[in-house]
C-alpha cells in the first residue's frame, strides 16, 4: 500500500470536491433508522453467510450482469469502492495498534488488515482485535482511530478512477442510487462529500444503524426498501468480502472492485465479476449489455 506521511499537519475541515460533474451546491443525507426491522438497534456478531447465497449469481465467463430489465438502481459501498480509503485506514490502525502493544508491538501487516479488518464495523472489530479488553475501552480506541482517519482523509482521500464517468452514466439514465456502508456516519458523510457525491446519492445507509451490519444483508435490504426497488432490478459495487456477501445475500448481483482486496477473495464471496476501477472495459461492456436490454 502507498505510504502515508505521518508528520503532516492536516486540516480538520472536510474538503469538498466542487468540480465533480455530479456535484451540486446542497445535499441531504437521509438516515435509515426508520427502516430497521425492529424498534431496537442491535449489532449481531460476525457470522459466515450461508454457502448457498454465495452461488446465487454464478461468476460469468463474460462480464455480464444478471439483472432483470429494466435496471432501476445502483448501490455503492463507500470505503474502497467510491474512494481508495484503505491505505489511510491501514496507516491509522498500524500506528495506533503499535502504540497499545498489539501483537507484542509488532507493526500490523497488510495481510492481517485485509483478512481481519477491511470491511468490518467497529463493534465487531472490538471483539476481533481486543477480546480481553473491556468493550468501552475498545470502543474508545476505535473512536480515536476514526478521528485520526478523518484527519488524514480530509487531505489525502481521492475518488476511484472513472467515478465521474459512471455517475454521469447513472444520471443520464435516471437510475436511483444509494450508498450502503459499515463506516461510522461521520466517516461516511466526509468521504461522500470529498468525492463530490453528497447530492448525487439519494440515500445513505449506515450498517450500525440497521438491525445487523454487513456481512448480513440488512443494510442493502433497507436501502432497497427505502428506494422501493426489487433486488433483481439493481446491483451493487463492493470492494470487501463482508460487503460482497451482504449484497449477494440481499438478492443482488455484486460487482467487485479490486482496489486493495484480492480478486480471488471477492469472487469466492460471490462477486459476479471483478473490476480494477470504474474505467475497466469489463464494466463498460456489462453496462452496454444492460443498455441493449
Amino acid at each position: 500500500m502507498p505510504s502515508l506521511i505521518g508528520n503532516r499537519i492536516f486540516s480538520s475541515a472536510p474538503a469538498t470536491s466542487n468540480n465533480h460533474p455530479c456535484a451540486r451546491p446542497f445535499c441531504r443525507i437521509i438516515s435509515t433508522k426508520r427502516f430497521s426491522r425492529s424498534p431496537t438497534t442491535s449489532i449481531a456478531p460476525r457470522a459466515r453467510m450461508p454457502s448457498e447465497s454465495l452461488s446465487q449469481f454464478p461468476v460469468q465467463s463474460k462480464s455480464t450482469l444478471p439483472v432483470v430489465a429494466p435496471l432501476e438502481a445502483i448501490l455503492f459501498d463507500i470505503d474502497g469502492t467510491l474512494c481508495d480509503s484503505d491505505p489511510i485506514h491501514y496507516y491509522a490502525f498500524r500506528e495506533m495498534l503499535q502504540e497499545v502493544g498489539f501483537n507484542g508491538g509488532q507493526p500490523l501487516t497488510e495481510d492481517f488488515f485485509i483478512k481481519n479488518i477491511s470491511g468490518m464495523h467497529n463493534d465487531e472489530l472490538c471483539h476481533i482485535l481486543f477480546p480481553d479488553w473491556d468493550f468501552d475501552r475498545a470502543m474508545k480506541f476505535m473512536e480515536d482511530k476514526e478521528e485520526m482517519f478523518r484527519r488524514l482523509a480530509s487531505e489525502q482521500l481521492k475518488p476511484v478512477n472513472g467515478l465521474d464517468k459512471l455517475c454521469k452514466w447513472i444520471e443520464d439514465r435516471g437510475l436511483k442510487r444509494a450508498a450502503v456502508t459499515n463506516a461510522p456516519r461521520p466517516n461516511a458523510e466526509l468521504m461522500i462529500s470529498m468525492v463530490g457525491l453528497a447530492s448525487f446519492l439519494e440515500l445513505l445507509v449506515i450498517g450500525s444503524e440497521c438491525e445487523r451490519a454487513k456481512p448480513f444483508p440488512d443494510p442493502y435490504l433497507n436501502a432497497l426498501d427505502a428506494l422501493r426497488i426489487a433486488p433483481e432490478r439493481a446491483f451493487a459495487f463492493e470492494d470487501s468480502v463482508s460487503g460482497t456477501r451482504a449484497g449477494v445475500s440481499a438478492g443482488m448481483p455484486v460487482v467487485g472492485v479490486a482496489t486493495r482486496n484480492p480478486r480471488k477473495l471477492l469472487i469466492e464471496a460471490g462477486a459476479t465479476f471483478v473490476i480494477n476501477d470504474f474505467q475497466d472495459p469489463k464494466l463498460w461492456g456489462a453496462l452496454e449489455g444492460l443498455d441493449r436490454n
